[in-house]
């Protein structure tokens, strides 16, 4: 049983070198695992355990510095753990113990293999599993927050932390440490808009709803944006407040004019009286703006609503028509062109347009 250490050794000591009989080296080290399994059944006990930990440091060790054999090595190390879970469960050796191996091996060797929390449930019991998370919560919380907009410092001390934290979130089905890993890397929308998804599929509705106002202000109306304002009008609907979900996408609106935010605001007030005066705001907006991407989007509400062909919805079409004429004075003909083109047999339009002179 002792010499086993010295196999590997001597093993992993040849695995980068050119000229060495690579195939008789790993014939010897898997001829060691199938030795532990043995030993499993024949001399189980906290001497074999202690020697299986070993092997896995050493195997750990060996799969960073190997070159060539990394994969081979790494696929070694897996099996030799799940030897070692196996060796616990009969042997159930002290939990606490246990515990602090078991996140040593990943957070000082991190290419050791991953750790299964389920392999060790009934070794570790409770008090193990209880001193490993908060050894582990204890580690991860002091981690810098990767803020918006950032590059994600994934040096390895931190990515191991991560698969610790993410494994024991998983195995414990703790919503908490699942918040705690994913609140820690907040560089785009759309990690903010994983931390709100997870509160609302929890319950936590009001929390999920702070998220998505932080969210939207760290990404300015872009990338995640419009999902973010999706859980918003979802969340604030089924809690029976419309004019929130409303005042949401306004807002919004307001500060990075879209289309698509038009369509969920006309979507949610268009069968209302407070639809008149809220389109006249949307409208005006884009007039006092005057930029490029209002004109634009200017243009699509228009495209839109004469697909509609309500009376009402192309009296206003011409109004707004006239007041993106003013916008765009130099564009504005070939635009309308374009307008007429499209609606040529819609002789309503037409003839309100030459009313008006257009």
């Amino acid at each position: 049983m002792n010499s086993l250490p010295t196999t590997v050794a001597s093993a992993l000591a040849e695995a980068n070198s050119e000229n060495t009989d690579w195939p008789a080296h790993w014939q010897s080290l898997t001829a060691v695992s199938i030795e532990l399994q043995s030993l499993l059944v024949t001399d189980p006990g906290p001497e074999l355990v202690g020697l299986i930990e070993h092997i896995v440091t050493q195997l750990a060790d060996g799969v960073a510095a190997s070159r060539r054999h990394r994969v081979e090595l790494a696929e070694l190390a897996h099996r030799v753990l799940a030897t070692h879970a196996r060796a616990c469960a009969e042997t159930r050796p002290d939990p606490v113990r246990l515990a602090d191996w078991l996140l040593d091996l990943q957070l000082h060797h991190p290419d050791a293999p991953d750790v299964s929390l389920s392999a060790y449930a009934d070794a570790l019991d409770d008090e193990g599993l209880a001193h490993y998370r908060e050894r582990a919560v204890e580690l991860f919380e002091p981690l810098p927050v990767i803020g918006f907009g950032e590059t994600g410092r994934y040096d390895r001390a931190r990515w191991a932390l991560l698969r610790v934290m993410e494994e024991l979130a998983e195995y414990t089905e703790d919503v908490d440490l699942q918040l705690l890993v994913l609140s820690k890397d907040l560089s785009s929308g759309w990690h903010y808009l994983q931390v709100a998804t997870v509160l609302r599929d929890n319950g936590r509705s009001e929390e999920a709803l702070e998220w998505v106002e932080r969210g939207l202000r760290a990404v300015g109306g872009r990338g995640a944006a419009l999902r973010l304002i999706d859980l918003a009008v979802e969340e604030h609907l089924r809690r029976g407040h419309p004019e929130r979900a409303v005042q949401v996408c306004r807002e919004a609106f307001f500060a990075r004019p879209n289309l698509d935010l038009y369509l969920k605001i006309r979507a949610l007030v268009v069968h209302t009286d407070e639809w008149p005066p809220l389109r006249a705001d949307l409208v005006d907006h884009l007039v006092r703006d005057g930029s490029r991407l209002a004109v634009e989007v200017y243009r699509r509400i228009v495209e839109v609503e004469l697909a509609r062909r309500g009376i009402e919805e192309q009296e206003l079409v011409v109004e707004w028509l006239e007041q993106l004429r003013g916008l765009q004075p130099d564009a504005f003909a070939d635009y309308l062109d374009h307008i007429k083109s499209r609606h040529v047999a819609d002789r309503q339009l037409l003839d309100e347009l030459s009313k008006r002179g257009m």
